[in-house]
């Protein structure tokens, strides 16, 4: 029998911790679909208090990059803490849940046409967003991450690489406030969509989905690889070493990192609510080469992915 899970005294953004939730949830075990509304509670609660620091200025000579990074971070675990005590809500999903039996949690989680929890979530997210005349989007503000709103509209290697991604790039939005679809987008620009990933020696994948190279202060993994690099306009083949990970879960955390600790890059936080300016912004800091990278980010970003 699966053991229950219990995120209640783990970090909020313990991967890890989560994915042993969906797991317990498989059981229909009652004390893990408990588990699994609470956990809907304190992405609620979290939502909330990103809304309020968003209307708070943070322009004082301690804030920064990083200190907003540890903010989102302890928001995150301080909306996990408030979850445990309870505001409510996750006994109303737990109310709406017990009027069907043929879902499992992680049914509820995945389909939420067919779920009275994500239902009931997303009400209550809509009230809140009236309520405070919010027009904010991120991945899962209306109940449904970015690998659920893939659909049949979009061709399949699209629909493909956000089901398998989309849950990655949430956790890496939710650390640096970079809306989750458009480093998806930029994933897809720099593998060609999963189908040029870096690629090591015998054969196994680097994860690396955002051409990120190893630098003289790069610890971990590399991998030697074959990459054009444009001078004075012109396209170059050269050898370059690159960052390799255990994970592409790792791959985001590690872009997430860089985005947020360096400081060319600041400008791009500022104005990540756009795509185009977004993709300008990499471009003009100096991310990548290509003279047409910006055009060919916010294509992608506007016109393949949804969320």
């Amino acid at each position: 029998m699966i053991s229950q899970t219990d995120l209640s005294n783990t970090a909020a953004y313990d991967v890890k911790g989560m994915d042993g939730l969906r797991q317990s949830a498989k059981s229909r075990d009652p004390a893990a679909l408990k588990e699994a509304a609470t956990q809907f509670e304190a992405m609620f609660i979290n939502m909330m208090m990103k809304s309020m620091r968003d209307a708070t200025p943070q322009d004082g000579v301690l804030d920064s990059q990083q200190s907003k990074m540890y903010t989102s971070m302890l928001d995150q675990q301080t909306s996990q803490n408030l979850a445990k005590r309870g505001t409510g809500l996750a006994d109303v999903l737990m109310r709406q849940l017990s009027n069907t039996t043929q879902f499992s949690a992680e049914d509820a989680a995945a389909s939420p046409r067919a779920s009275s929890m994500a239902s009931a979530l997303a009400a209550f997210r809509q009230q809140q967003a009236a309520a405070t005349g919010s027009t904010e989007s991120t991945g899962a503000a209306d109940g449904k991450s970015l690998s659920d709103k893939a659909n049949a509209s979009q061709a399949p290697h699209v629909r493909a690489f956000q089901e398998k991604l989309g849950v990655h790039a949430e956790e890496a939005s939710r650390a640096t406030g970079i809306p989750a679809k458009f480093m998806l987008g930029q994933a897809a620009l720099e593998t060609g969509w999963g189908k040029r990933e870096i690629i090591s020696r015998d054969g196994s994948s680097s994860h690396n989905l955002f051409g990120i190279k190893a630098s003289a202060d790069w610890k971990g993994k590399v991998v030697d690889a074959v990459t054009t690099e444009y001078v004075n306009g012109k396209a170059q083949r050269k050898v370059e070493k690159f960052r390799a990970y255990d994970s592409y879960a790792d791959s985001f955390k590690d872009y997430a990192q860089l985005i947020t600790t360096n400081k060319r890059y600041e400008k791009v936080l500022a104005n990540a609510g756009d795509a185009s300016s977004f993709a300008h912004g990499l471009q003009k800091a100096g991310y990548a080469t290509d003279p047409n990278y910006a055009a060919k980010l916010t294509k992608i970003i506007k016109g393949s992915l949804v969320g």
